[in-house]
């Protein structure tokens, strides 16, 4: 099983922090190879730079989607997904979904902390959206000063692990959820420090992925993830084109963009 693990920022620091942090509960015969966006922003943080992330994404996928059974979208907010599942056939799993849904199988509320109030009001958006708002006791939120996205772990757990601690004892959150990709791989070391399970999202969305696959659920015909009928496109990247178009995209992966 081939999983493709999406990063629509530019921090390749981070992709790598993600599949170090997934790959351990990976499962036998499942390769996860990591994709990093080659422009947009070094790392998402808001409303605005979601919608900008979420066009790359599509055009990631496009690339790339043919050579994969299962894509994570490794961005937690999820720029793109909802698109992104009409537009493609694999299953593609968003980080702050498998997270949210994997924390209501362990308790009736789930909190999330993250390291910027930008942030918060971003993924505030994100559990409407997913229609989750009676279960999310709440996010907790500060901005934190840290010398560079990939150093936020080593330079902020002590604050992470406080906020995760408010989540439980103020909001009365059953689960915390740690938001943002830069905070894989430290549910681990903070479980000693927290009185209830913690979420890593990259590891909830890679064996959601790795179920999907194993389910080989059909491509949705009708509904409000049908793909989309065909439409002239103009200016975009080929094979984002040949997706909407509804073209041989092997044929046209390579050719220049549509006109």
């Amino acid at each position: 099983m081939r999983i493709l693990v999406l990063n629509p920022n530019m921090t390749d620091a981070v992709t790598q922090m993600l599949l170090a942090a997934a790959r351990p509960a990976a499962a036998v015969g499942t390769e996860l190879t990591g994709l990093t966006a080659a422009r947009g922003v070094p790392y998402i943080a808001s409303r605005s730079e979601a919608q900008i992330a979420g066009a790359i994404t599509l055009e990631m996928l496009a690339e790339h989607h043919r050579d994969y059974d299962a894509v994570v979208l490794a961005a937690f907010g999820d720029p793109g997904l909802l698109p992104a599942r009409e537009l493609f056939d694999i299953p593609i799993i968003g980080m702050a979904e498998a997270a949210m849904l994997t924390a209501c199988t362990l308790g009736q509320r789930f909190g999330i902390v993250t390291f910027t109030t930008t942030m918060g009001n971003w993924y505030q958006d994100t559990v409407d959206t997913y229609r989750l708002g009676a279960r999310c006791a709440g996010i907790r939120a500060r901005s934190l000063a840290f010398s560079s996205i990939e150093n936020v772990q080593a330079e902020r757990e002590q604050a992470i692990a406080e906020l995760s601690r408010e989540a439980v004892e103020i909001d009365g959150a059953d689960v915390v959820i740690l938001g943002g990709a830069p905070l894989a791989g430290m549910a681990g070391r903070l479980r000693a420090q927290v009185p209830v399970p913690i979420v890593d999202p990259i590891v909830a969305a890679v064996k959601m992925a790795e179920t999907l696959v194993t389910l080989a659920p059909r491509k949705a015909q009708a509904g409000t993830f049908s793909r989309p009928p065909a439409k002239p496109t103009h200016g975009l990247a080929a094979p984002l084109a040949a997706r909407i178009e509804h073209l041989d995209e092997n044929r046209v992966a390579l050719a220049p963009a549509a006109q």
